[in-house]
Formats: structure tokens, C-alpha cells, sequence
């Protein structure tokens, strides 16, 4: 049994330790990892066992386009914010709960938004921090868009 469990901890990507970036919500301040290569995102929160308040994971894309998500090893249920370009949120999967760990990956539900960014929280944390559809996230990361006068 300790050979089958040494296996699986080799198998499994280990957590990411990535650059981080402020994002500003309407009650409170994220900091959140960002993943912003292929393969950054591929592995996302996999294997990451806690994710303390007000941190998680921004994921940017090259375009801004329809994206699909999924649980694959991860631990720890999630909501996942679907955000434009200039941080207005579109939409978001709430309390996505996790899998088990050897579900077939083509068993796996998929969350599915169109997004240039996708910010995973802690579950239950984009309430808590007021982020709901329409509402405009700001961060350096956001294009922002400025009339011409």
C-alpha cells in the first residue's frame, strides 16, 4: 500500500508556486497566482490540499474566447470566475466541487465560460467577496479601455 501511494504522489504534478498579482473585488483585495502558460495552466490548482481566504489562481489566455475547466486532481472545491478583458465578470461556476481522484478524466464535468481570464477561488469566496456578473474587477492585468475625447 505504501508503494501504490509513493507511485501516485510521483505521478501527480506537486502545487505551483508562481508569480502572484493583486486583483481588487468589492469587498476585498485577491492575491492570486498567475498562470499564464500552457502548461501553468494545465496544471493549475492540481494537488494544492488549502487555499487560505482571498487567494487563488488567475489563468490568462492569449485571446479572449470560449474556455473549459475541470476538477482533475484537485483538492479542494472551487468557484471559478469567468472575466473579460477589462475584468467585468461574466459569469461564474460556483462551489465546483472536486472529483474522485481516479475518475476517468473523460468522466470529469466540465465548467465552461468564455473568458480572456479565469480566477479559481476557495469555494464559497466569490460571495463573500462580493464578485457577481457585471461586476468589474480591477487589476494592472485588466485591459483597460479609455474614451476618446
Amino acid at each position: 500500500m505504501r508503494e501504490l501511494a509513493l507511485m501516485l504522489a510521483l505521478a501527480l504534478p506537486a502545487p505551483q508556486h508562481l508569480a502572484t498579482i493583486a486583483v481588487r473585488a468589492p469587498n476585498a483585495t485577491l492575491v492570486l497566482q498567475v498562470a499564464k502558460t500552457d502548461r501553468q495552466r494545465e496544471i493549475g490548482l492540481m494537488n494544492v490540499a488549502a487555499l487560505p481566504e482571498h487567494t487563488g489562481m488567475i489563468f490568462v489566455f492569449p485571446g479572449d474566447g470560449p474556455v473549459s475547466f475541470w476538477m482533475k486532481d484537485t483538492l479542494v472545491p472551487l468557484d471559478m470566475i469567468f472575466v473579460a478583458p477589462d475584468g467585468t465578470v461574466r459569469s461564474i461556476a460556483e462551489r465546483v466541487p472536486t472529483v474522485p481522484l481516479a475518475m476517468p478524466d473523460e468522466d470529469i464535468p466540465l465548467e465552461q465560460g468564455v473568458a480572456k481570464y479565469v480566477i479559481e477561488l476557495p469555494a464559497g469566496e466569490a460571495y463573500v467577496d462580493g464578485i457577481v456578473a457585471q461586476k468589474r474587477l480591477t487589476s494592472d492585468l485588466f485591459e483597460i479601455k479609455h474614451s476618446k475625447n
